[in-house]
């Protein structure tokens, strides 16, 4: 049997969206500013993508900027909007716990002059809306709050964070990254209080590659990529159809029935944390109720480094990741863990286990039993 549990890194494409992006790719292949009926036809994709995504926001069609992913929406939320805002002041708001697509440009700017005030969480990886608060000026122009962590599955409070922001600074832009979040939850940016609303494709069962930003009406915001003028001038180059297709036609699949794939997804997870009750060496990081991310558990294991603990499993072919797969290729420990304040042992022992709805129980028991055979002998090992 195999298990692929490690679909908070990526997902496999869906048919529909597999189908989709083959006739963008063999049929439909015309440049879509190109006045012509194949352009035309390549434009209709584009058009098709955005009525579908914007439904599932119940935002505007002129609300959307189509991107490469997650990275990028994210750099140009906030590289975008600090550029455009930088006379109103220079100064930042974001978290410990944010994706490198987020903590990087905000440190950039950092370097360009700008100060950010980076909140602290509790140890199940929220923040403290008091602190928040407190962290927000007159000069204030940007906040940055993940709503899903990738890594443990904190869910932060989005619409509150959204209020007291307004409340203190009504002229400061929230930005949210829902990478992790986007196709799990019912997510309407108006309703929130956000302005700036970052999404991945291949999260969500589309392809890699490409990915949108949704972008309130009339906020101030720059384009970070300059050339023909495409998206009225949001994000220039050519369209990527095939994917903006993919990634319209997935969205519009992780909508469908969307209650009863979240309710799946608890399911798994209540499952397979049920599974290891009795384990004395296994520890759950974070909230593991129906207050976290439905997906998504961190799980550190006692006496095995992560990466032999992935590749035992891999042998038997159970797939997880060892923290954030964006980041697993690098030594640096994970800020998210260090956040909070779990202890060495964490830091060295922890892999992340993420569902999708194609998952089964079935697939959940063949994991745990792989676990439970694997870990006292690798145990056994390291100790030697």
């Amino acid at each position: 049997m195999e298990a692929y549990f490690d679909n908070a890194a990526t997902t496999r494409c869906s048919d529909g969206a597999r189908d989709v992006m083959v006739r963008a790719l063999s049929e439909d292949y015309g440049n879509p500013s190109s006045l012509h009926g194949k352009g035309m036809e390549g434009e209709k994709h584009i058009r098709e993508a955005r009525k579908n995504i914007c439904r599932t926001l119940k935002a505007k069609e002129t609300e959307l900027v189509f991107t490469s992913g997650g990275t990028e929406s994210n750099n140009l939320a906030i590289l975008g909007a600090a550029m455009a805002n930088r006379r109103a002041g220079m100064h930042l708001v974001t978290t410990k716990i944010e994706h490198p697509a987020v903590s990087a440009p905000m440190r950039f700017l950092e370097e360009q002059g700008f100060s950010v005030t980076w909140l602290d969480v509790d140890r199940d990886g929220l923040i403290s809306l008091e602190q928040l608060r407190e962290s927000i000026t007159p000069e204030t122009i940007l906040v940055s709050i993940m709503y899903v962590n990738n890594e443990i599955g904190a869910v932060q409070p989005i619409q509150e964070a959204a209020e007291a922001i307004r409340a203190k600074n009504p002229g400061a832009l929230f930005h949210v990254d829902a990478i992790q979040a986007y196709g799990k939850y019912n997510i309407h940016p108006k309703k929130l209080g956000v302005d700036l609303l970052s999404a991945s494709s291949h999260k969500i069962h589309g392809p890699k590659g490409a990915g949108f930003l949704y972008v309130k009406e009339k906020t101030k915001i720059k384009p970070i990529i300059f050339g023909g003028g495409q998206q009225k001038n949001m994000r220039s180059g050519t369209e990527n159809v095939p994917g903006i297709a993919g990634l319209g036609q997935a969205a519009k699949e992780a909508y469908e029935m969307l209650q009863e794939k979240q309710e799946h997804l608890y399911q798994l997870k209540e499952a397979f944390l049920a599974g290891l009750a009795d384990v004395e060496w296994a520890h759950p990081n974070g909230r593991t109720g129906r207050d976290s991310a439905p997906h998504i558990i961190s799980l550190t294991v006692d006496g095995v480094r992560s990466e032999v603990l992935l590749h035992a499993l891999e042998e038997r072919q159970v797939y997880v990741s060892a923290g954030s797969a964006c980041a697993s290729n690098k030594p640096a420990p994970s800020s998210t863990l260090q956040a909070i304040r779990a202890g060495k042992g964490a830091l060295e022992s922890t892999v992340r286990i993420s569902f999708c709805p194609g998952n089964t129980l079935e697939e959940v028991e063949y994991c745990l039993g792989v676990l439970k055979e694997a870990v006292p002998q690798l145990q056994k090992f390291s100790r030697r």
